[in-house]
């Protein structure tokens, strides 16, 4: 039997591409535009689009939004509509929406739209707004008041978190479409802190690498001095990883594949690749690079049933005679930061926090979890339970939250990486498990 949201299927994938269009990865603050005018441009036309189905919304000053349905006691959905910066390596343009039915890198079959922010999270966010308009088309009346919330600086702060906090109030209880499938009882603990390495004869002059903390370094530039620009010449990097030298310049240019920060091994890490050259000949590289990427202090032994630490440096910098690198982890959720802070202090490096949130424990038995199982195992016809990952999502800013999709475990991931795309298939996925969830929830 043909599922109602097949109704709004062609609208769904108009609206998606619409708002792939938008660039919105970070950018300055301009004026009243926080994270830069185009994110603000890509709020405002998600919630005219809301408008136009009839449904109130507010805009919080650009920072976030959000779209009101139904009365009683408040149900949260929040997603986000700002995405990590393109990079490189794309087939199709990042922000073009693209649609066609190539196969993409890992063979996955199927008509795609291509593009930044397809999966993560602006496909997600559009469709459960469509499933909010079949419910309310049909005279559904919830008897909770949902809220989508949709955030324009998830990817990179969560300062939209900390305005809607201020200006308005946070359900306690919801979901996030912003992860995996089928329901997240438990997130990791994430912490970003950046490391500063003296370099006493520094075997480059300047040195930058990755665009932001949570993405795979996918591009490092270096320009060598004389003695390491004869060192490279006969250097053979890892597979996966292309060394480009420049003689005139003496200028080293390290590409790898980017990946989500939480997932590291499923890129290919070039400030790794990079740092490791350097640390054949240079101990003060060797030091770096043996802490953060050979895991010196074993901190990647750290486990639960919610998986093991991860740890991806992504960000580099040279400043002052210092390298200082900018790490994202990922902790158990039974473990707590001041394990790895005791390390890192016993290790007499400087180094600051510039990120912390705790990890997330939703009771895999409570009625929210249960609740999307079922929606989820009776949609897809599977007997699964509910799961743990190492990524974050705003089901963190509930008391009662957890993530639930749109990827799934056994697939080809392409959140934060180039050729990012969402598959027609997985929009119909989406569609029939959300409407069903929200109306389970809220009825």
């Amino acid at each position: 039997m043909t599922h109602v949201m097949e109704n709004y299927f062609n609208d769904i994938v108009e609206s998606i591409c619409k708002t792939v269009k938008f660039d919105s990865s970070l950018k300055p603050a301009e004026g009243n535009y926080p994270f830069g005018k185009e994110t603000a441009d890509c709020l405002n036309y998600f919630l005219s689009l809301a408008a136009d189905m009839g449904f109130e919304t507010h805009n919080y000053d650009n920072y976030v939004g959000e779209v009101v349905f139904g009365e009683g006691k408040e149900f949260a959905i929040l997603a986000h509509l700002d995405v990590v910066p393109a990079g490189s390596g794309w087939r199709f343009p990042p922000f073009g929406a693209v649609i066609n039915d190539e196969l993409s890198e890992g063979g996955m079959p199927g008509v795609k739209i291509w593009g930044r922010g397809t999966m993560d999270d602006k496909g997600p966010a559009v469709t459960v707004l469509y499933c909010l308009k079949a419910l309310k088309d049909e005279g559904f009346r919830p008897r909770r008041k949902i809220k989508l919330i949709v955030g324009c600086n998830e990817e990179c702060g969560w300062a939209c978190i900390d305005h809607y906090n201020k200006v308005a109030k946070m359900p306690e209880e919801g979901f996030s479409p912003d992860a995996d499938f089928p329901a997240i009882y438990a997130e990791k603990g994430i912490l970003h802190f950046s490391a500063s390495f003296p370099l006493k004869n520094p075997p480059f002059r300047s040195l930058a690498a990755g665009e932001r903390v949570n993405m795979v370094c996918d591009d490092a530039i270096a320009v060598l001095t004389p003695d390491a620009a004869e060192k490279v010449l006969g250097y053979t990097p890892e597979e996966g990883i292309s060394f480009d030298f420049d003689k005139e310049s003496d200028t080293l240019r390290v590409r790898g594949k980017s990946a989500h920060g939480s997932t590291p091994e499923k890129g290919a890490n070039a400030l790794g690749a990079m740092l490791k050259f350097f640390a054949s000949f240079d101990e003060d590289c060797k030091r770096a690079y043996d802490l953060l990427f050979a895991d010196r202090c074993r901190l990647k032994e750290m486990k639960d049933e919610t998986g093991m630490l991860t740890m991806s440096p992504d960000v580099a910098n040279f400043e002052n005679g210092n390298l200082v690198i900018t790490t994202d982890i990922r902790f158990p959720a039974t473990h707590k930061k001041e394990e790895i802070t005791n390390i890192l202090d016993k290790e007499n490096i400087q180094y600051k926090i510039v990120n912390y949130q705790a990890p997330l424990y939703t009771d895999p038995n409570g009625k929210l979890i249960k609740t999307l199982m079922g929606v989820y195992n009776r949609a897809t016809g599977r007997n699964e339970k509910p799961i743990a990952i190492g990524g974050g999502t705003y089901a963190r800013a509930l008391k009662c939250g957890c993530g639930f999709g749109p990827e799934l475990e056994d697939e080809e991931a392409t959140i934060h990486q180039p050729d990012e795309y969402i598959t027609f298939d997985r929009i119909r996925m989406m569609s029939e498990i959300y409407y069903e969830a929200i109306k389970e929830l809220t009825k």
